[in-house]
């Protein structure tokens, strides 16, 4: 079930492993919109709007939790490129021995803060109790997340993209049966719709380990391998902290953006809130590609074939540029009826909402380049410059979240986004390029 990115046309490998990880990843995203969804439709338009409220803190702790795993996951692929079997399964007990500690702080600091970030954020008082119930219940079942998201990565990182798919489909369809169970039949409002997606996502993780440990070989540890040396934790670090970190920094750039929509009042939080929704179903492909290039430039890279590498990421961006403008065409004409799926009886936030997608639909082939050169980069296991850009990115989303913001109102919002993606991808463009450059002056095939 693992799969070598080393050999055959660039290009048909990386479509091969991205659509997978693509439908993997769709469904990930309607398995997280099946809680505003439904919730919006069987509670209320508060509900909606304070399940929305929490997006940012969820993204701030588990945008750590994904980079940490993902760079841990990155040395793995290096080594599985180059055809260390031993060394890759020294880096998957790292995996292990790194997440479980990860899980604990995550744990704590995400169950003990979520209200006070919630305050912090000024969420309007008629959702503020909704919101906090909600919240906590996702952080102190951060295990499950942390679990998946270590399985996912390590699986993906020697070739298999698939697997991962079949347990999201499951427990996608698993999330929506128990929304309606725990919030009709049981009558528990929000908090049931966080419920759901925890208990949804313990069945996805869970179900991966027998599945790791008897259909990939290269994947199969004892538990005397888990003695983990210093030296190893290191390695595996010096990746992963740094994007964790850049997650964690974008991500505080949304908390500035959902701190300045906070003061706008609750219909521009539900604009924001049924817009960000379809906004992640849309730009998933171009996540998906971005992935995709992680493992790919690992494997490469382990191999020194880096020629590859800069062909492959070309007709990466020929594949999801071509996507990015077709959806933000897309948006244009059907910007109203999608966010209606999610607003009922309020042309006021339907309207907000369509803005909010056209325009950043607009600038999507920005954010296409971005995801490419950002998981190159990490693929070769530069962190540096992606932490950089994502300082950028912060810088340019505060100052269009909160400056824009009051002079433009909800415009600067809308304008937020797309500033942050133009303000990373630059550096990160050159960076790769010089990058791989170098690499082929240095002798790469």
């Amino acid at each position: 079930m693992t799969k070598n990115l080393t050999i055959g046309s660039p290009a048909a490998l990386i479509l091969s492993f991205t659509i997978p990880l693509l439908i993997g990843n769709l469904f990930q995203q309607f398995y997280n919109m099946a809680d505003a969804l439904i919730v919006g439709r069987t509670i209320s338009y508060n509900a909606l709007a304070a399940v929305g409220c929490t997006g940012s803190i969820v993204f701030f702790i588990l945008g750590f939790v994904f980079g940490f795993t993902q760079g841990t996951s990155i040395i793995t692929a290096q080594r599985f490129g180059a055809g260390d079997e031993a060394r890759v399964k020294q880096s998957f007990a790292a995996n292990i021995v790194l997440a479980g500690g990860l899980t604990v702080i995550m744990t704590l600091v995400g169950g003990f803060l979520a209200r006070p970030m919630l305050l912090l954020l000024r969420t309007p008082p008629e959702i503020l109790e909704d919101a906090a119930g909600y919240l906590s219940i996702i952080f102190w079942g951060i295990a499950a997340a942390v679990l998946f998201n270590l399985c996912s990565n390590i699986m993906r990182a020697v070739g298999d993209s698939r697997t991962p798919l079949i347990f999201l489909v499951i427990a996608c369809l698993v999330n929506i049966a128990l929304d309606f169970a725990f919030i009709l039949l049981f009558g528990l409002g929000v908090r049931g719709a966080a419920y759901a997606t925890v208990f949804a996502q313990v069945i996805a993780g869970v179900s991966c380990l027998p599945v790791i440990r008897a259909k990939m070989p290269v994947l199969r540890i004892r538990a005397a391998d888990l003695r983990v040396s210093r030296a190893e934790c290191i390695a595996h670090l010096k990746v992963a902290l740094p994007m964790g970190f850049q997650m964690s920094i974008i991500a505080i750039g949304v908390i500035a953006m959902q701190f300045a929509l906070n003061g706008l009042g609750v219909a521009a939080v539900a604009a924001v809130t049924a817009a960000q929704k379809i906004d992640m179903v849309a730009t998933m492909p171009l996540n998906s590609f971005g992935a995709t290039m992680a493992t790919y430039t690992a494997q490469n890279y382990g191999a020194g074939k880096i020629a590859r590498i800069r062909k492959g990421m070309i007709q990466c961006f020929i594949m999801s540029g071509s996507f990015s403008v077709v959806m933000g065409i897309v948006f244009v004409f059907t910007g109203r009826a999608l966010s209606s799926i999610f607003i009922t009886g309020n042309p006021e936030a339907i309207d907000l909402s369509y803005r909010y997608l056209v325009l950043n639909g607009a600038f999507y082939i920005v954010l296409a380049l971005l995801f490419i050169c950002r998981n190159s980069l990490q693929g070769l296991g530069n962190a540096l410059v992606p932490t950089i850009a994502g300082v950028m990115e912060l810088v340019m989303r505060m100052l269009g979240a909160v400056l824009l913001s009051a002079s433009l109102g909800f415009l600067g919002i809308c304008l937020a986004s797309p500033l942050a993606w133009i303000g990373a991808a630059v550096p990160m463009a050159i960076a790769v390029t010089l990058a791989v450059k170098k690499l082929h002056r240095g002798g790469g095939g």
